[in-house]
Protein backbone atom coordinates (compact mmCIF):
# COMPACT_ATOMS: atom_id res chain seq x y z
CA UNK A 1 0.00 0.00 0.00
CA UNK A 2 2.88 2.37 0.78
CA UNK A 3 4.31 1.65 -2.65
CA UNK A 4 1.04 2.62 -4.26
CA UNK A 5 0.82 5.91 -2.38
CA UNK A 6 4.46 6.76 -3.22
CA UNK A 7 3.86 5.83 -6.87
CA UNK A 8 0.73 8.05 -7.11
CA UNK A 9 2.52 10.96 -5.42
CA UNK A 10 5.54 10.59 -7.68
CA UNK A 11 3.31 10.43 -10.79
CA UNK A 12 1.40 13.53 -9.73
CA UNK A 13 4.70 15.31 -9.10
CA UNK A 14 6.13 14.40 -12.51
CA UNK A 15 2.95 15.41 -14.34
CA UNK A 16 3.01 18.85 -12.69
CA UNK A 17 6.70 19.39 -13.49
CA UNK A 18 6.16 18.96 -17.23
CA UNK A 19 3.39 21.56 -17.44
CA UNK A 20 4.49 24.90 -18.90
CA UNK A 21 3.19 27.93 -17.11
CA UNK A 22 0.68 29.88 -19.13
CA UNK A 23 1.76 33.37 -20.13
CA UNK A 24 -0.49 36.07 -18.71
CA UNK A 25 -2.69 37.70 -21.31
CA UNK A 26 -1.55 41.29 -21.92
CA UNK A 27 -4.26 43.90 -21.89
CA UNK A 28 -4.36 46.20 -24.92
CA UNK A 29 -2.64 49.55 -24.30
CA UNK A 30 -4.74 52.59 -25.03
CA UNK A 31 -3.32 55.96 -26.07
CA UNK A 32 -2.90 58.54 -23.33
CA UNK A 33 -5.44 61.15 -24.33
CA UNK A 34 -4.32 63.75 -21.77
CA UNK A 35 -0.73 63.72 -23.04
CA UNK A 36 -1.85 64.22 -26.63
CA UNK A 37 -4.08 67.15 -25.67
CA UNK A 38 -1.35 69.12 -23.82
CA UNK A 39 0.54 71.76 -25.78
CA UNK A 40 4.28 71.15 -25.81
CA UNK A 41 6.26 74.16 -24.61
CA UNK A 42 9.79 74.62 -25.96
CA UNK A 43 11.86 75.53 -22.91
CA UNK A 44 15.19 75.26 -24.73
CA UNK A 45 14.55 77.61 -27.64
CA UNK A 46 15.28 81.33 -27.72
CA UNK A 47 13.35 83.63 -25.42
CA UNK A 48 12.56 87.14 -26.70
CA UNK A 49 12.37 90.19 -24.47
CA UNK A 50 11.71 93.85 -25.26
CA UNK A 51 12.53 96.93 -23.21
CA UNK A 52 12.16 100.69 -23.46
CA UNK A 53 13.58 103.53 -21.38
CA UNK A 54 12.75 107.23 -21.46
CA UNK A 55 15.04 109.92 -20.05
CA UNK A 56 13.75 113.44 -20.72
CA UNK A 57 13.16 113.57 -24.48
CA UNK A 58 15.50 110.66 -25.22
CA UNK A 59 14.26 107.09 -25.67
CA UNK A 60 16.15 103.81 -25.88
CA UNK A 61 14.63 100.63 -27.33
CA UNK A 62 16.10 97.15 -26.79
CA UNK A 63 15.01 93.82 -28.23
CA UNK A 64 16.95 90.71 -27.13
CA UNK A 65 16.80 86.99 -27.75
CA UNK A 66 18.24 84.74 -25.03
CA UNK A 67 19.20 81.34 -26.44
CA UNK A 68 20.50 79.38 -23.45
CA UNK A 69 22.59 82.33 -22.26
CA UNK A 70 23.80 83.50 -25.66
CA UNK A 71 22.31 86.93 -26.27
CA UNK A 72 21.58 88.58 -29.62
CA UNK A 73 19.39 91.56 -30.32
CA UNK A 74 18.93 95.11 -31.50
CA UNK A 75 19.11 98.50 -29.82
CA UNK A 76 18.11 102.00 -30.91
CA UNK A 77 18.77 105.30 -29.15
CA UNK A 78 16.40 108.07 -30.25
CA UNK A 79 17.98 111.27 -28.98
CA UNK A 80 16.35 114.69 -29.20
CA UNK A 81 19.41 116.98 -29.16
CA UNK A 82 22.21 114.78 -30.49
CA UNK A 83 22.60 112.10 -33.13
CA UNK A 84 20.55 108.96 -32.69
CA UNK A 85 22.04 105.52 -33.27
CA UNK A 86 20.96 101.96 -33.79
CA UNK A 87 22.67 98.63 -34.10
CA UNK A 88 23.15 95.06 -32.95
CA UNK A 89 23.69 93.57 -29.50
CA UNK A 90 25.69 90.37 -28.99
CA UNK A 91 27.05 88.75 -25.88
CA UNK A 92 26.17 86.40 -23.09
CA UNK A 93 24.31 86.12 -19.81
CA UNK A 94 26.30 85.62 -16.62
CA UNK A 95 23.91 85.09 -13.69
CA UNK A 96 21.51 88.04 -13.86
CA UNK A 97 23.98 90.20 -15.83
CA UNK A 98 23.86 90.66 -19.60
CA UNK A 99 27.39 91.34 -20.87
CA UNK A 100 26.87 92.78 -24.33
CA UNK A 101 28.73 94.47 -27.16
CA UNK A 102 26.74 97.13 -29.00
CA UNK A 103 27.83 97.50 -32.65
CA UNK A 104 26.13 100.55 -34.12
CA UNK A 105 26.04 103.27 -36.76
CA UNK A 106 26.12 106.91 -35.67
CA UNK A 107 26.90 110.20 -37.38
CA UNK A 108 27.23 108.39 -40.70
CA UNK A 109 29.96 106.11 -39.33
CA UNK A 110 29.36 102.36 -39.08
CA UNK A 111 31.20 99.78 -37.01
CA UNK A 112 31.24 101.70 -33.73
CA UNK A 113 31.45 99.34 -30.74
CA UNK A 114 30.70 99.82 -27.09
CA UNK A 115 30.50 97.33 -24.21
CA UNK A 116 27.23 97.54 -22.31
CA UNK A 117 26.26 95.61 -19.19
CA UNK A 118 22.73 95.30 -17.86
CA UNK A 119 21.36 93.70 -14.71
CA UNK A 120 18.02 91.95 -15.22
CA UNK A 121 15.42 92.94 -12.64
CA UNK A 122 11.83 91.82 -12.20
CA UNK A 123 10.68 95.00 -14.02
CA UNK A 124 13.30 95.20 -16.78
CA UNK A 125 16.97 96.12 -17.15
CA UNK A 126 19.31 98.45 -15.28
CA UNK A 127 22.29 99.70 -17.32
CA UNK A 128 25.74 99.52 -15.79
CA UNK A 129 27.87 102.65 -15.43
CA UNK A 130 31.63 102.41 -15.08
CA UNK A 131 34.95 103.89 -16.04
CA UNK A 132 36.00 103.13 -19.59
CA UNK A 133 39.38 101.80 -20.65
CA UNK A 134 41.58 104.76 -21.62
CA UNK A 135 43.04 102.97 -24.64
CA UNK A 136 39.82 101.89 -26.36
CA UNK A 137 37.17 104.01 -24.68
CA UNK A 138 34.67 101.26 -25.47
CA UNK A 139 35.40 98.61 -22.84
CA UNK A 140 34.99 98.85 -19.09
CA UNK A 141 38.26 99.46 -17.24
CA UNK A 142 37.23 97.26 -14.29
CA UNK A 143 34.11 95.08 -14.34
CA UNK A 144 34.08 94.93 -10.54
CA UNK A 145 33.56 98.70 -10.31
CA UNK A 146 30.47 98.85 -12.53
CA UNK A 147 27.50 100.49 -10.75
CA UNK A 148 23.94 99.78 -11.73
CA UNK A 149 22.32 102.48 -9.61
CA UNK A 150 22.12 105.74 -11.53
CA UNK A 151 22.21 104.16 -14.98
CA UNK A 152 19.35 104.04 -17.43
CA UNK A 153 16.38 101.93 -16.38
CA UNK A 154 14.63 100.05 -19.17
CA UNK A 155 11.15 98.72 -18.48
CA UNK A 156 9.51 95.76 -20.17
CA UNK A 157 7.77 96.98 -23.34
CA UNK A 158 5.53 95.84 -26.17
CA UNK A 159 7.69 93.95 -28.67
CA UNK A 160 5.76 95.28 -31.70
CA UNK A 161 6.52 98.88 -30.68
CA UNK A 162 10.19 98.06 -30.01
CA UNK A 163 10.53 96.13 -33.29
CA UNK A 164 9.36 99.19 -35.27
CA UNK A 165 11.91 101.39 -33.50
CA UNK A 166 14.94 99.11 -33.93
CA UNK A 167 14.46 98.16 -37.59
Amino acid sequence: MKKLIVLVALSAFLLNCNKKPEAPVAEPVSADTTAAAEKVTDTLGPKSFCYMGVTGKDTVFVSIDDNLGTITGKMANKNSEKDSNKGDLTGFKSGDTLKLTYTFASEGKTGNKNDMYFIQTKDGLAEGIGERDAETGTKYADEKKIRYAGGRILKTADCDKVANAVK
